[in-house]
């Protein structure tokens, strides 16, 4: 089995890449200065965005390559994987990458708020693509973080540059906010496979063998991350992936329970409920009777 390296230092990316450390928590490298090197599959330890600026299928992501295209930016979190498994070949790097540890955000405002920014948890086909206007508003964040590392270090230094990554990063989630409406079409399609996926699922042996479907089957099952079909689910439908699900299992529960023929907790149990009482409280919080006071109605 093929051995990852480990990055764990900002210094260590730095000498991988042939640039001098300016700063041991953060950095904007250009990755044209690093050496040819063959394909190899890493994982950093700190946040990573690649900004690639051509197409130069260099990344990989976990077992998927990435779809990215010219102006796209790529985020990896701490400890995920990436890179392509060593095939012989060598390849040049390109584009920029912003790193930065997680020691430079503990105690501040971005620190304690990253994990809002969910994008560094999607995966294969999920990059951040640019148009030309938003890659210079981009170039210019990574612009005034570069100034304030090649300025003489000052008591507003850390401030400074703190600030500076989360004025990137908010208009990244503004940025994929305009891509999830751009690609509208395509996250229908995927809207739909999602009802789909329901649809079979209760009709089929799963939810004996599973349970309920979770967040993350279903982000699995249409091949999402479970963060980015979330985000995608929110912004379709207004309500959470969770919600989505809650609210098919019981249509699908108002259906059941007028087959009288079945208890009420055979049902909860063939929808996938551990325990009965938990189908009792979603049921009644959803539709304001409990399940057997619904039946009572028919």
């Amino acid at each position: 089995m093929e051995n990852i390296i480990k990055v764990d230092t900002i210094s260590q990316f730095n000498a991988l890449n042939n640039h001098e450390t300016l700063h041991p928590l953060i950095n904007i490298v250009d990755l044209s200065k690093a050496d040819i090197r063959l394909n190899r599959r890493v994982n950093y330890n700190f946040y990573t965005v690649f900004l690639k600026e051509i197409k130069c299928g260099d990344l990989k992501y976990g077992c998927n390559y990435y779809d990215y295209q010219e102006g796209s930016l790529i985020f990896v979190g701490p400890g995920q994987v990436i890179g392509q498994e060593d095939n012989g070949e060598y390849y040049q790097p390109r584009g920029q990458a912003l790193v930065f540890h997680p020691d430079l955000i503990r105690g501040t405002s971005l620190g304690r708020h990253i994990q809002d920014y969910t994008f560094f948890s999607y995966d294969v086909h999920e990059a951040l693509h640019l148009s030309e206007s938003e890659r210079k508003i981009i170039t210019d964040c990574f612009e005034k973080i570069r100034y304030e590392l090649e300025h003489a270090i000052d008591k507003h230094s850390k401030t400074l540059i703190v600030s500076n990554i989360e004025l990137f990063l908010n208009y990244c989630q503004r940025f994929y906010d305009r891509q999830f409406i751009t690609r509208d079409l395509a996250h229908k399609g995927v809207l739909q496979k999602f009802e789909n996926l329901l649809d079979s699922y209760w009709t089929s042996d799963k939810p004996t063998t599973i349970g309920l479907p979770s967040v993350g089957y279903c982000a699995d099952q249409l091949n999402l991350s479970a963060n980015y079909f979330g985000d995608l689910i929110k912004k379709e439908t207004g309500k959470s992936a969770q919600e989505y699900i809650q609210s098919k299992v019981i249509d699908v529960a108002k259906e059941k329970i007028f087959d009288t023929s079945k208890s009420l907790s055979e049902i909860a149990y063939g929808l996938g409920f551990k325990y009965p009482q938990h189908f009792t409280r979603l049921f009644k919080q959803r539709v304001g009777y409990s399940p057997i006071e619904y039946r009572s109605l028919n």
